[in-house]
């Protein structure tokens, strides 16, 4: 098989997998994508505060 047949046959068979892909809908997106954001915010809040108390503290001991 040469490399244009090879190339080709990769082509339909990724146009294939294409076509069985479900896309969601807007509504289902956007809630997902405000569930995404929200939890980043908390997990990065919960991050900064153990940080913080962890800076702290090793400050307490080194003074």
């Amino acid at each position: 098989m040469s490399e244009k047949t090879q190339k080709k046959s990769w082509f339909k068979g990724v146009q294939k997998e294409f076509k069985k892909i479900i896309w969601t809908d807007k509504q289902t997106l956007a809630k997902q994508t405000v569930a995404v954001i929200s939890v980043t915010v908390v997990l990065g809040a919960i991050i900064a505060v153990i940080d913080f108390a962890a800076r702290y503290g090793v400050d307490l001991l080194v003074k």
